[in-house]
């Protein structure tokens, strides 16, 4: 009995090559109707010229989630094979579940709306801005960015309310003073205007020295600024670790023969003077209960902003070029 058994188990081992074969032919032939079934829906996804880049992103994500089903599906049933192809049939339920998925985001994706110049227009023009608005809005930017000619200019054609333009003449010789590198006689003038604004703002006294201490390594002084970091700006470092920071990168300059083209070059780029010379603007405009900054800019941020929460749900004329505001005609 022992025998006829042996012999039985012999003629019909576990995983036989007979076995083996369907279980690999049913791979084969389910990997091929995927591979089907996927060519048919990337030629009919190929129709749809609206697809958005956010929905190929999608696509793509539910593309290698199948590729990983496929893959960890494979291994499964290599190692626990079913000979009625049961894994086959399963993975071939899972791609139908994916296809389904992926109709759907097409169908969303061909559902965005499209809104022609007419009717884009014909919106823009039934919202109604006063003039007085507009008219305040261009004011804002001329008194806060200083443009002094402009704005009595302005305020005669416009008739908005009067502005003391002294105060914005001030200002902007602080400003002036500091861009050209006179940072000793900006000083003096802000302290003509308001003492208070440096006594209440460390932070902006200790830029002013700092730039003070960037002009005389900028003319060659290098003792003069040495000495002028240890009793001006080394107190206010110990008493504030940002500042012994800035401290040390403006007393690296002095390590360089070149400090120009040194790791903390940009020090004596122009464009840290214009930097600090708006930090003194800033700080003169609030003294003054003025805003700081111009209005205009942080609209036109937020037209950036909406018009890129706009694209994700609609084709529409969009204002590309923020200096002519022209509109162009919706890409469908």
């Amino acid at each position: 009995m022992d025998a006829i058994g042996q012999q039985n188990q012999n003629n019909n081992p576990i995983g036989s090559k007979s076995d083996d074969t369907h279980n690999t032919k049913n791979k084969v032939l389910s990997k091929t109707n995927i591979k089907a079934e996927y060519d048919d829906l990337d030629n009919r996804r190929s129709k749809n010229l609206r697809a958005t880049r956010k929905t190929q992103k999608q696509k793509d994500q539910i593309y290698d989630d199948l590729i990983f089903a496929q893959i960890h599906s494979f291994f499964i049933s290599s190692s626990s094979g079913h000979p009625d192809g049961s894994d086959a049939h399963g993975l071939m339920s899972l791609f139908r579940a994916v296809l389904r998925q992926l109709a759907e985001i097409e169908a969303m994706a061909a559902s965005k709306k499209v809104i022609t110049r007419e009717e884009w227009e014909k919106q823009l023009n039934d919202i109604k801005i006063r003039k007085e608005d507009m008219n305040r809005l261009v004011m804002n930017f001329l008194v806060t960015e200083g443009y002094v000619e402009a704005a009595e200019k302005f305020r005669m054609e416009s008739g908005t309310e009067h502005i003391d333009l002294a105060t914005i003449s001030d200002r902007m010789a602080v400003k002036k003073a500091v861009q050209s590198g006179n940072v000793e006689d900006a000083i003096e003038k802000v302290n003509d205007l308001n003492p208070e604004i440096l006594d209440t703002n460390p932070q902006l006294f200790f830029h002013l020295q700092q730039q003070r201490m960037i002009e005389l390594i900028r003319n060659g002084k290098i003792e003069e600024a040495l000495e002028f970091a240890q009793e001006e700006l080394a107190p206010r470092g110990e008493e504030n670790q940002s500042f012994l920071d800035e401290l040390e990168r403006t007393v690296a300059l002095l390590a360089f023969e070149d400090a120009r083209n040194s790791p903390v070059g940009d020090l004596l780029d122009i464009s840290q003077r214009l930097k600090t010379a708006s930090e003194v603007n800033a700080a003169i405009l609030t003294s003054q209960s003025h805003e700081k900054d111009p209005k205009l800019p942080s609209l036109l941020k937020m037209l950036i902003w909406a018009q890129n929460q706009l694209d994700e749900k609609a084709a529409y004329p969009r204002i590309n070029d923020l200096s002519t505001a022209a509109l162009e005609d919706p890409m469908v």
